[in-house]
């Protein structure tokens, strides 16, 4: 089963996740946008866990996520995903304040890449991490995205509602 992507439908679009040899670990989740990848490979026993998951949070149900993952990496990007787990549901920090958390405000750039070679998107709160100016920064899924994503758990307002334009001018 490694590498066999399983789409899942969100309101952000497709996601496609990887599981490990048992399908019991998320190995990656990413961005596939309109169109998804086919189902590949025998469905991991993790998959309707996550997709359940993954639906409670985009209804606002779920602010913390319990399917066991593993991300792959150097072991600095692995402290550095760990540290992005510990950001609570609701709020956000800067990539300077991520650095401090590691223990070297020097490490500033280090960690910014590291944050930007997430492999498993949302499910390791990448998105909580914005600017020192409060200003959205850097989504391998999009600005757009992350706005959504910040949104939803209440980091930034919910948007106002966009004026209905009449379909005819009298």
């Amino acid at each position: 089963m490694p590498d066999a992507f399983h789409p899942i439908v969100t309101p952000l679009g497709d996601l496609g996740a990887v599981f490990d040899d048992d399908g019991k670990l998320v190995r990656l989740i990413r961005f596939h946008g309109v169109s998804p990848p086919k189902p590949e490979g025998p469905i991991p026993k993790s998959l309707p866990f996550l997709k359940r998951q993954l639906e409670a949070y985009f209804s606002g149900n779920l602010r913390d996520f319990n399917i066991p993952l593993v991300a792959e990496g150097t072991e600095f990007q692995r402290r550095v995903w760990k540290e992005l787990q510990k950001i609570p549901y609701g709020l956000a920090i800067s990539y300077l304040e991520l650095a401090r958390r590691l223990g070297d405000e020097k490490c500033i750039r280090a960690a910014a890449r590291a944050n930007g070679a997430n492999p498993i998107s949302i499910l390791i709160p990448c998105h909580r991490v914005i600017g020192s100016d409060g200003s959205l920064v850097g989504y391998g899924g999009g600005l757009d995205m992350k706005e959504f994503l910040l949104r939803l758990e209440g980091v930034l307002p919910k948007a106002p509602p966009q004026p209905r334009l009449p379909l005819t001018w009298d």
